[in-house]
């Protein structure tokens, strides 16, 4: 592939991708911050840094193999088999190693529960009736207390509410575990469904001279968007030698049951969920092209060829389709895809030989296209013939996700014996709430 004519590419972003110098030898981005653990010698932080040590070598010798590809392209107008393959090979051993680097990297930042005595005493005797009632089956000092407390989610046919610690332990991982909650917005609240109005037309006006009548004007036409939240659930099962055992957290295991299978739900469902028993995904809304675009419709941008980049200055549809969103936009603005289509864009330079995609400096934070940050969502979907695989735009104020207050467990020992199950439910919903912050990239003609 020929080198990126020369243009902006590279400098979308809010910053530079200047680097300073460590006293160790690597490099650091200016203005990004340094995370820094707790404890810096622990095992988990030594393997985070070498998985992320091997990344960055084996990025290294992607970057030396696709240079020798291109200039091979260059002499000869295509390049070596051999060459080629070797590429798509480092290629794909990178992605395995990020996607190592992100494993090891979210282990490391789940946050530890702290012990009874950190606890206020409500929440105390929230816990430790809500461990009996996960042991042995026990209601009634949790119906009492949810009674006293007049909570509006109580529902003991549905089960009991989780301890707040344990709801905001699962909230939290699946945050960082799901890439669209981590960048959208978020709004909790305690009704079936959230409303929001907006105006669809301003009110009107015009100039006059100063003596000159004034005509009758129309008010501003307001419309709403409702997002009703739907019941997303999971069911681990525990056996009785676990119920059994005192040593055993059981609300932190039950934390760590059913967070991933929470991120994994939504994840799929914020991209491309049909808003029938589950959130709205921004993929799902009616397209249009760009030049037409309407309100309640996503604009896209057009390759201009079927389930692939442009063959010459692929890099330009990048900057269409940055500059389809409005400036206000783009300062918070992140791309979104997925590591298929990232492999593709990795190997593009532009005409300064600077490659546009570049991993983070620090591991766990998100690599940069055009030093816009990206949110890697294995939901969307691979580069393929008018196949929507890339969004940009500015997700916080595109897109809304609404959280009913309340986790709930329901013990069911009857089902599965001798397995006891734990029926754990919890109601969110989203959709597009500004059509005009987000963009997407159409891998067609048209």
């Amino acid at each position: 592939m020929p080198l990126m004519r020369k243009s902006n590419v590279g400098r979308i972003g809010h910053t530079l991708n200047t680097q300073t110098t460590r006293p160790n030898g690597r490099t650091r981005q200016k203005g990004a911050p340094e995370r820094k653990s707790t404890d810096l010698g622990s095992p988990a932080v030594h393997d985070v840094r070498d998985a992320f040590d091997e990344f960055m070598t084996r990025f290294e010798s992607f970057k030396q193999a696709n240079d020798d590809r291109l200039r091979e392209v260059e002499r000869k107008m295509t390049a070596d088999v051999v060459t080629v393959e070797k590429v798509d090979r480092l290629n794909a051993a990178l992605d395995l190693q990020q996607k190592t680097v992100d494993g090891l990297t979210l282990q490391l930042h789940r946050p530890e529960r702290g012990g009874l005595s950190t606890l206020t005493p409500a929440s105390r005797d929230h816990k430790m009736a809500f461990d009996t009632y996960v042991r042995c089956g026990e209601t009634g000092t949790l119906r009492t207390l949810e009674a006293k407390a007049l909570s509006a989610q109580s529902d003991p046919d549905g089960g009991y509410l989780v301890p707040s610690e344990t709801e905001r332990l699962i909230d939290r991982v699946v945050s960082e575990a799901s890439p669209i909650r981590a960048i959208a917005g978020v709004r909790q609240i305690g009704a079936a469904s959230y409303k929001k109005p907006f105006a669809t037309t301003g009110a009107a006006s015009g100039w006059v001279g100063e003596t000159e009548p004034r005509a009758q004007t129309d008010g501003p036409r307001i419309s709403e968007l409702e997002f009703p939240v739907m019941e997303l659930y999971a069911m681990p099962a525990a056996t009785s030698t676990l119920l059994d055992d005192n040593a055993v957290d059981l609300d932190q295991w039950i934390a760590e049951e059913v967070q991933t299978a929470f991120a994994e739900q939504e994840g799929a469902a914020f991209v491309s969920g049909d808003g029938v028993r589950k959130p709205r995904g921004f993929l799902s809304y009616d397209t249009i092209d760009n030049a037409s675009w309407a309100w309640g419709k996503v604009g896209y941008i057009a390759t201009g060829a079927s389930g692939a980049f442009p063959a010459s200055n692929p890099s330009d549809v990048l900057l269409d389709l940055v500059y389809a969103v409005k400036s206000g936009y783009r300062a918070n603005a992140h791309f979104v895809m997925n590591r298929q289509t990232q492999s593709q864009i990795r190997k593009f330079k532009d005409a300064d030989g600077y490659y546009l995609w570049q991993p983070s400096l620090v591991a766990g934070e998100a690599p940069r296209l055009m030093n816009v940050p990206i949110a890697e969502a294995e939901d969307m979907p691979d580069v393929g013939a008018d196949a929507f695989s890339m969004a940009y735009g500015d997700f916080r104020r595109g897109y809304l996700i609404v959280d009913r207050l309340g986790i709930r467990v329901l013990r069911d020992p009857y089902s599965a014996k001798p397995y006891v199950l734990f029926y754990t439910t919890k109601r969110v919903g989203g959709g597009i709430q500004n059509f005009e912050a987000i963009k997407l990239l159409k891998f067609g003609t048209s």
